[in-house]
């Protein structure tokens, strides 16, 4: 299986990748956190009493006390993965962030000095990484995958829009990078062998774009595109609705799961974050 660094790099440049300058050195720089993975504690749901118990009443001392929830687990699954999602945030991020900026990739956007060449490094794996995803979801080796399909979320065919707008303009289109291909090779064995880890994938690569992947989309197009706006930031149809129906699909998938099930996802969204990310001067 793939290590869980080379994961951690490669999912991290799906976010940000290859818009920084750092005026340093032209190699690729890494940064390593101390922050450790959180580990959850399982509870157990109480088992229901029979019902000549309820009847008669049960005393204070031998009632079992209902477990504690989670932060946002009334709300639903997807509000558990929100919330572990801006404590990873910062500030500039997000503004329920809580995260301390620390490294070069977590300073706000208008720092960042694009390339176009960089940019495109960005597109073509986000495309491989976008037809990987779609590729598992439409063979749905776990039948709830299958809930997943044809959401108006779906990037690939936006994406080889744009990478063909680009070959027009007289631009040369690299292959898919190390990073691209790894996160890519990944996706495809978690999605066999662990639907709640890669559900967490899904969630987190599809909403980031929808929301600060815009608003990255929106300045590298201010900088390096004459404002050029890209179909991959487009959606046919309303996005905020688009949305709330893959919100309730999660939900809905994520009510079979155990406890442990939903942490083991929550974990997996945590190293995500958590280890070392990859940083390319471009």
């Amino acid at each position: 299986m793939v290590s869980l660094t080379s994961i951690s790099q490669s999912q991290y440049f799906l976010m940000k990748p290859h818009l920084i300058n750092t005026n340093i050195n032209t190699k690729r720089s890494l940064f390593s956190s101390n922050f450790l993975p959180l580990r959850f504690q399982s509870y157990k749901i109480p088992r229901n009493m029979n019902r000549k118990s309820s009847v008669v009443g049960v005393s204070a001392t031998t009632a079992e006390k209902p477990r504690k929830r989670y932060p946002g687990e009334a709300k639903g699954f997807v509000e558990e993965m929100r919330f572990v999602a801006m404590k990873l945030h910062t500030k500039e991020q997000a503004k329920e962030g809580e995260k301390e900026v620390k490294e070069p990739e977590e300073r706000p956007v208008a720092k960042w000095e694009p390339t176009v060449d960089g940019y495109l490094r960005f597109l073509v794996d986000s495309k491989l990484v976008y037809d990987t995803l779609e590729g598992i979801i439409e063979k749905a080796a776990f039948p709830s995958y299958a809930e997943f399909r044809h959401t108006g979320l779906e990037r690939s065919e936006k994406l080889a829009k744009d990478l063909e707008w680009f070959k027009e303009q007289g631009y040369a289109i690299p292959p898919p990078s190390s990073p691209g291909i790894t996160y890519s090779e990944y996706l495809m064995d978690l999605s066999e062998k662990d639907p709640q880890a890669f559900i967490c994938h899904f969630y987190n690569i599809y909403f980031a774009h929808s929301a600060g992947g815009r608003m990255i989309g929106k300045k590298v197009a201010e900088k390096i595109l004459h404002k050029k706006d890209l179909e991959f930031y487009k959606w046919d149809g309303d996005l905020s609705q688009l949305l709330q129906n893959v919100r309730d699909k999660l939900n809905k998938v994520a009510e079979s799961w155990t406890r442990e099930e939903k942490n083991h996802c929550l974990e997996e969204k945590l190293k995500n974050h958590s280890n070392i990310q990859e940083i390319s001067s471009v």
